[in-house]
């Protein structure tokens, strides 16, 4: 079956022309963690024209994941995270380059491959700092992202560090669907504006929480 690019990607060509959609087949991506946040990012961005996905996470399925990793079913449990996610882009557009690293970030980063932004979709601060370490080194921006309970964080890295944040290891509290969906919305919509060329907040920590009588707030600090 023949697809047409243009009518692949029409409504996004209404958004900001050729031009922009041509250059997002350019640019190269590193999503780490393929779990709740990395499934929902590979999903919302796989199919928006960037050209190559580079999907790292080691981790199999769990029964206890499913329900918040959007890219899984029932019958993907034990199935390798990454493996899994990049066969879903792959079936839902032919005009991307997707690779499935079943590895840990530090081998991922010993490749020694360049790429034109990184998105954190991890667990642990222990990789975060490894991320954040590896993107100075490299001078590779990436975007910071967490979610637990009702609350999630997302920031996008250019001189600031990651160091600035307290990352002493704590046990996460539960953690609902519908909030990781919503923190991933948020940092794939910086991705792509930075992609596409377009202007979006650097070094700016984004707060984003429902407070106790359930309204949906938002709060923001300058790194």
């Amino acid at each position: 079956m023949m697809i047409d690019k243009k009518q692949y990607f029409h409504r996004q060509i209404q958004l900001w022309g050729d031009d922009i959609q041509e250059a997002l087949a350019d640019k190269k991506i590193a999503i780490i963690g393929a779990g709740g946040l990395g499934s929902s990012l590979a999903l919302a961005l796989g199919t928006s024209g960037i050209g190559e996905i580079n999907i790292v996470d080691f981790d199999r399925v769990a029964l206890h994941n499913i329900h918040r990793q959007i890219a899984f079913t029932l019958k993907d449990e034990n199935s390798y995270k990454s493996q899994r996610v990049a066969k879903l882009v792959l079936s839902k557009n032919r005009f991307v380059k997707v690779n499935a690293f079943v590895m840990d970030f530090t081998s991922f980063a010993n490749l020694g491959k360049k790429y034109d932004l990184i998105l954190d979709a991890t667990d642990n601060f222990e990789t975060r700092k490894e991320i954040d370490k590896y993107s100075q080194e490299t001078k590779t921006p990436w975007i910071y992202a967490s979610v637990e309970a009702w609350h999630g964080y997302v920031c996008f890295f250019e001189n600031g560090s990651f160091e600035a944040f307290d990352t002493k290891a704590h046990t996460p509290d539960g953690i609902a669907a519908p909030i990781v969906m919503q923190v991933a919305s948020l940092e794939a919509n910086i991705a792509l504006r930075y992609l596409a060329g377009l202007s979006v907040k650097r070094d700016k920590l984004y707060y984003l929480f429902y407070d106790k009588d359930g309204e949906f707030m938002m709060q923001k600090f300058r790194l």
